[in-house]
């Protein structure tokens, strides 16, 4: 299908459907400036809402968060006129299969990174309320998380317009849907757990807040940042930065080798004490390299966006 923009006069050629929401649905197609993303809605109000956040995110402290914003105009058919905005189409990988192929050093990276976009957005007066992997592209390199689709961005203050219920604090009963840091901090803590749990699960107990630590605790990978996130659960952050903070303390408090869960055994015999302290050293080593590396990556990803 050709579609051509009643107003700029600009010529698409759409390729197929990228996905659907509750304000229109994404297409890929090609352009005169290459492959774009253009997303068609029957509500004009709708699509004037996003365009104004589009337009905010290109202003943030001069860094563009979401896609760049790159036409705004009409599809004029037999059945009617019909509103859409072109942005940028961002390459990249899902951030559930980036995290399995990748690993689980990636997991305090890419949350630091993506608590730092977040910390420029709310600053701007805006929270991103819909936030979930599904919104989530890590692209590069250097790995760097980028949002796909603002429908749910909502001014501070306001009713959360769009949501996603195992990432809305609302549906597990532990705060409201008022647009605020910490609504945006609770979901974060859920693309943690979604990333371990890809099936994600419904809210089970009266105590969901007893369910989610128990989830937390079960995977070795989230144990070094259980106490930054059991605290974002309970809102306890005034805001990104302090998350942010917090998450580079846990990541740093790994080299300690105190961060994963001390496990009962029993007490060697003699003649093993040699064999058992040979061990010990060689775990020491290897969490001593593992955590090297992960600051060193994290070194990398800093100098590649200052490049």
């Amino acid at each position: 299908m050709r579609l051509t923009g009643k107003w700029n006069k600009q010529t698409y050629q759409l390729v197929r459907k990228l996905g659907s929401g509750a304000t229109g649905t994404v297409y890929l197609a090609n352009s005169a400036r290459g492959q774009v993303a253009i997303k068609l809605a029957e509500n004009n109000m709708a699509i004037a809402s996003e365009v104004n956040v589009l337009k905010h995110f290109s202003k943030v402290q001069g860094q563009v968060l979401g896609p760049s914003l790159l036409d705004v105009d009409d599809m004029v058919t037999i059945t009617g006129t019909y509103p859409f905005y072109v942005m940028e189409y961002l390459k990249g990988t899902e951030l559930i299969y980036y995290m399995q192929k990748r690993g689980p050093e990636w997991v305090g990276i890419l949350i630091v990174q993506l608590l730092d976009d977040l910390k420029r957005l709310h600053q701007a007066g805006w929270v991103f309320g819909d936030l979930k992997p599904d919104n989530l592209l890590v692209v590069g390199p250097p790995a760097r998380i980028r949002w796909i689709d603002v429908g749910g961005t909502t001014m501070m203050g306001r009713s959360i317009k769009e949501y996603t219920e195992f990432f809305d604090r609302g549906y597990w009963g532990l705060g409201t849907r008022k647009a605020e840091p910490a609504y945006d901090l609770f979901a974060i803590v859920m693309v943690m757990i979604n990333c371990y749990y890809p099936r994600r699960f419904e809210k089970q107990m009266d105590k969901p807040i007893l369910q989610l630590k128990k989830a937390i605790y079960s995977k070795e990978a989230l144990y070094p940042y259980r106490e930054v996130m059991v605290k974002a659960l309970q809102s306890k952050f005034e805001d990104a930065e302090a998350m942010r903070k917090a998450m580079i303390q846990a990541m740093s408090r790994g080299v300690s080798g105190h961060s994963f869960p001390e496990k009962k055994t029993p007490r060697p015999l003699r003649h093993q004490v040699k064999k058992r302290k040979g061990k010990k050293t060689s775990n020491l080593v290897e969490i001593f390299l593992f955590i090297s590396f992960l600051l060193l990556v994290y070194i990398l990803y800093l100098f590649g966006q200052m490049m």
